[in-house]
């Protein structure tokens, strides 16, 4: 599968050149704004991605890179996109081990360069990314404070989500973790996050049957209503209830040590 398809349009003639101007200028002015990491850049900070950012509208089940494979391009995702980071295991089983939307990145975070990746990160929710090269994110951090504790903070939560999840799925149950998943998805795709059952059964490692089962005792109480493909939140304050801990605990973790500004409330590892 792809990892995505780019925004540039074939150049036209005359008027047209300019339209497409136009529209690529917009998406990444949307993406350095909508994305919670770039939103952080300065004029100076933005310039050092800026001219090797490239907008691709990356598709549903599209693999952004395999496992083991190596990473070259780290994806910032903008609007409603969502990426699993996925950890296959034997038996074709699967769980998914962290998601990325709007508050990250996707590839190269922790290892810090082109090495392999150790999960399958791929596409839950359709929508845009912006897309910068290795090389050029490297380059940016060596001439950037800011962009090197950023990234060096990112780390630090996308490892905390990780081993909350781990958490969550040794101790909590599959309602609970329903919910929390369901939440996050919200957080980042809205209140219609469109989803098979079989997708999220696949996500939370367990089977079909199961997710149906949970999804049916979530819709009775008033929190879900399901759609062939989709789930639509309705409730979104009882779904913070039926959750387990795990989800106020990584988001607060974000807060402390990102946050609006890139610095969090307190010194972190800058």
């Amino acid at each position: 599968m792809s990892a995505g398809r780019d925004s540039n349009r074939p150049w036209r003639a005359g008027a047209r050149v300019n339209l497409v101007v136009t529209d690529e200028l917009g998406r990444v002015d949307e993406a350095f704004s909508r994305n919670r990491l770039l939103s952080t850049f300065a004029i100076e900070a933005r310039a050092l991605l800026e001219p090797f950012a490239t907008v691709v509208d990356l598709e549903r089940n599209d693999v952004i890179h395999d496992s083991g494979a190596d990473v070259t391009s780290i994806y910032f995702p903008f609007a409603r996109t969502m990426v699993s980071l996925v950890i296959d295991l034997d038996g074709g089983r699967s769980i998914e081990d962290a998601s990325i939307g709007h508050e990250g990145a996707v590839g190269g975070i922790v290892s810090c360069g082109q090495t392999p990746a150790f999960a399958r990160a791929q596409v839950q929710v359709e929508g845009p990314a912006l897309r910068v090269p290795m090389s050029a994110l490297e380059d940016a951090k060596m001439r950037s404070t800011h962009i090197r504790n950023l990234f060096c903070r990112y780390s630090d939560y996308l490892l905390t989500q990780v081993m909350q999840s781990a958490a969550c799925n040794s101790f909590h149950d599959i309602e609970n973790r329903a919910a929390r998943w369901l939440l996050t998805a919200q957080d980042r795709a809205g209140d219609r996050i469109i989803l098979t059952q079989e997708a999220l059964a696949g996500l939370l490692g367990v089977q079909r049957t199961t997710v149906n089962a949970v999804a049916r005792v979530l819709q009775d109480e008033g929190l879900i209503t399901t759609r062939r493909g989709a789930v639509q939140v309705v409730d979104r304050a009882g779904l913070k209830r039926r959750s387990c801990e795990c989800y106020a605990a990584v988001d607060s973790h974000f807060a402390q040590v990102i946050g609006t500004s890139g610095t969090g409330g307190n010194s972190g590892c800058a």
